[in-house]
């Protein structure tokens, strides 16, 4: 037998009585007086964000459930069908009138006024189940609380997620303790507790339906719920599915199945593994345990937020594994809206499932479904669902099935394709890379590889020979390819296969701007054969070096290079026919920011097969050292190339000083400010040789420097420039991928590195500061007038340390006028006296 239940009563106040509908005579909120006309009529079938004013053409229900979770809608709608089916004492037909709707579709606030004058004003019981509390919708709970209470409507707000709303709470009309087990069903979910949901919200309505307590569920499991060794092969590669729970509660596992299927297809064995959420204590303790047993050789990851901390992206449930995690978005908006648009994704979806996982670092995959909202005419309510997209769901599973199998093979078996960027498209740039050394950084690669076993043979010296040797070849200068040494080609009837399995509309594409293959000046015609691609390419054993390919021929390289519209060359496809099909490398590794793979034309992420980025590399793992200090460009590899970013260091850091005119210059004004105290008479030879010196490096003009300026505002400006001149941080050399600096460079990157605080913890601030501080010399170094004279006390410390600007000792005597370590004692008379 169910626990009693409660009496339906309001919780009205007392003397309390029903109030005429609002937009009727006698109405007091004004909502139905807007004309309903100026409302569109909702479509059937579709998704809409709410940010025009809809009819959502529904008629009146005893029991209204407005929430903005589609699984939770879709769960309430399965059970409510399953309720009809069956009926009440075994006869068949809907218990009550249930109606369902979704928040997202009334932010509007004429669409929340028509909905209550058409709905809410008619029914008996309302749930409005709200994630984010009453300020994300509260215009709605305003009026559709005042509405509930002048109608003696019961009504139930309830927090979306499953921590309690007490202010929420407090704006329903129902006792607690049924608006707290209202929540619990919700929260708990599953086809029972939904099931119930709809027989307790029966019973308080009046109805004599039987109902149970909710029960909670697992916070994670498997999916299927079975054994996950059952049919497990341990000599394939694995994977595993996470996804949230929510889509087993609703039964909206349609992308998840598919994916399972298509990865074991590939010949791995796969299972899925539905989680609460990854920052759910209980659940990532279960995921830690499943994958501890399983041992899986890649992830697939379809939840969205990250779990772990910018600094430690191991910290995951995850971690332990070590393994490659994929990360496939589960799309909010219609596959309609992804296929015609460039952006890929909308606001929502970047946020939670691109740009938040990035943090763990997982590497973006593609987009495998959208919702598609379907017609639920029990409930008048559209249905959104996960619809699988084929083509994404079979490259998904092909690139996890190539990070599995990488993982796998033998270090000797592998075969690795190394890109170097040739920005602007000249030999003079080959290896062209943002502040590294690209050819003595691949030279250093090969010779890692070589030793963790790989099949690397035949290594250049150093990079100039690497570089020397690429010259030899084929390169981008196309006008000067005879003569050059042929070592690898791609023959015409290699290249068709490869191209003609290329979506149509770039087939189309390609041929519209650059013609046929055989026009492609990389393309020699043969005198027995049917000619063959000239490829940049050498091979050092199974590892194979070479110059990633300009984006066109006849063009301007620089203009070109990031050109959103230009299609690359067939030229360009037949060097990655070559790398994926003849060469068949397991990976690639473009070397260095940056090449024009990410920039080709397409989507900004969540690429389409029509992507060209995605045209040219298909499903290859995509290794891509990158500079520490840029990371808008990185995410640009890593949303459009499913790259796996490995930063490296800046180049060598160290202080400008001066030099050249500068260096005299700050000589002259040393010399000036010494003159002032010792020789007066010396001051107008040294005005004019500072002015004649900063005129002739044109620092008067720079500085504002006027013919009427004293000597005291003059100098200041000067001395001032040329103290900021010396701190600049410039770069000395460029790094070395593998390397670290050594001696000096090391001392002085160490240094500029340690000058600004990393962060707001003791041990993290500037050493500067630090160092500032711990003399009490009373002034902030990062934040001031260099210039400026400085009064404080004398450190003890530094009593008999030359000055650093000067090289002379601290003044005699506390509080004497010092700037940078000079005593600073000008002259009273102006600049031109």
């Amino acid at each position: 037998m169910p626990p009693p239940r409660p009496s339906p009563t309001r919780c009205v106040g007392e003397g309390e009585t029903s109030a005429p509908s609002p937009g009727r005579a006698g109405g007091g909120s004004g909502w139905g007086r807007r004309n309903p006309m100026h409302l569109l009529a909702a479509q059937p079938g579709t998704i809409s964000d709410g940010s025009e004013a809809i009819d959502l053409g529904q008629t009146p229900g005893d029991v209204v459930v407005l929430s903005a979770a589609d699984t939770e809608l879709s769960a309430l709608a399965a059970a409510y069908g399953r309720a009809s089916a069956a009926g009440a004492h075994g006869r068949a037909g809907a218990p009550f009138a249930l109606r369902l709707a979704n928040l997202s579709r009334l932010a509007h606030h004429m669409s929340v006024d028509l909905y209550l004058e058409q709905v809410v004003e008619h029914a008996r019981l309302v749930v409005v189940r709200l994630l984010g509390g009453r300020s994300y919708w509260p215009y709605g709970i305003e009026q559709i609380a005042a509405l509930c209470r002048r109608r003696n409507i019961l009504l139930a707000c309830l927090p979306g997620d499953d921590k309690p709303d007490a202010d929420l709470m407090r704006d329903g009309t129902c006792a607690p303790e049924a608006a707290e087990r209202l929540w619990r069903y919700l929260v708990f979910g599953g086809p029972d507790n939904t099931t119930h949901f709809l027989n307790y919200a029966a019973s308080l309505t009046g109805r004599d339906t039987p109902w149970l307590e909710p029960r909670p569920l697992p916070p994670a499991g498997l999916h299927p719920a079975s054994e996950w060794r059952d049919g497990w092969d341990a000599a394939r590669p694995s994977a595993v599915v996470v996804f949230y729970r929510a889509l087993v509660l609703s039964g909206d596992t349609a992308p998840v199945d598919a994916l399972m299927g298509a990865l074991r297809a590939q010949g791995l064995n796969a299972h899925g593994l539905f989680v609460q959420s990854l920052k759910d204590a209980a659940s990532a303790g279960v995921v830690e345990a499943v994958l501890g047993d399983m041992r899986p050789d890649v992830i697939v990851n379809a939840t969205g937020f990250a779990v772990a901390s910018p600094t430690r992206p191991e910290d995951t449930p995850f971690g332990p594994s070590d393994c490659a995690v994929l990360q496939v978005v589960l799309g909010g908006g219609t596959e309609a809206a992804w296929r015609e648009g460039t952006h890929g994704l909308g606001p929502k979806d970047i946020a939670m499932n691109v740009a938040l996982p990035e943090v763990d670092g997982r590497i973006l995959a593609r987009a495998v479904s959208f919702k598609a909202a379907v017609r639920d005419q029990a409930t008048q309510c559209d249905i959104a669902r996960h619809a699988p997209v084929a083509g994404r769901i079979r490259f998904v599973a092909e690139l996890a099935a190539r990070w599995a199998r990488l993982r796998r093979k033998d270090a000797a078996e592998r075969r690795v394709g190394i890109v170097l960027a040739n920005y602007p498209n000249r030999d003079g740039r080959l290896g062209n890379g943002v502040g590294l050394d690209t050819p003595a950084g691949t030279v250093q690669v090969l010779r890692a590889m070589a030793g963790a076993g790989y099949g690397v043979a035949d290594l250049p010296a150093d990079g100039n020979a690497l570089v020397e040797a690429l010259q030899a070849g084929p390169t981008n200068d196309w006008r000067r390819l005879a003569g050059r040494e042929v070592r690898e080609t791609l023959p015409l009837p290699d290249y068709f296969p490869f191209f003609n399995a290329l979506p149509q509309p770039v087939q189309d594409a390609v041929r519209s701007r650059w013609g046929a293959p055989e026009a492609d000046p990389f393309f020699k015609k043969g005198e027995l054969s049917c000619g063959e691609f000239l490829l940049p390419i050498l091979r050092f054993g199974r590892v194979a070096v070479g110059i990633q390919p300009a984006r066109g021929y006849n063009i301007d390289p620089a203009a070109s290079y990031h050109d959103p519209d230009l299609v690359p060359p067939h030229s360009y496809f037949a060097f990655y026919a070559w790398l994926r099909e003849s060469f068949r490398a397991d990976a690639v590794v473009h070397m260095g920011k940056h090449g024009n793979l990410e920039w080709l034309p397409g989507k900004s992420l969540a690429l389409s097969d029509a992507c060209f980025p995605e045209a040219a590399l298909g499903p290859l793992p995509n290794l891509y050292p990158f500079i520490v200090n840029d990371p808008g460009e990185g995410t640009q590899a890593k949303r459009r190339a499913q790259a796996v970013i490995i930063d490296h260091l800046t180049p060598p850091l160290t202080r400008a000083e001066s030099y050249g005119p500068l260096r005299e210059l700050e000589r002259l004004v040393d010399e000036y400010y010494e003159a002032a105290g010792v020789d007066p008479r010396r001051l107008a030879i040294l005005r004019k040789d500072i002015l004649t010196t900063a005129s002739a490096a044109g620092l008067d003009r720079d500085l504002g420097i006027e013919a009427g300026d004293d000597a005291d505002t003059a100098l200041a400006k000067l001395d001032n420039h040329l103290c900021e001149l010396k701190e600049l941080q410039i770069r000395d050399g460029l790094h070395v991928f593998g390397l670290s600096p050594t001696g000096d460079q090391r001392t002085d990157l160490l240094v500029a590195l340690s000058r600004v605080p990393r962060g707001g913890a003791p041990g993290e601030a500037s050493l500067l500061r630090a160092l500032a501080d711990d003399l009490g010399l009373g002034f902030d170094p990062l934040d001031c007038v260099l210039g400026d004279v400085w009064q404080g006390p004398k450190p003890e410390a530094l009593l008999d340390a030359p000055s650093p600007a000067s090289g002379r000792g601290w003044p005699e005597g506390p509080g004497e006028g010092v700037g940078l370590g000079a005593p600073r004692a000008t002259p009273s008379n102006g600049w031109n006296s």
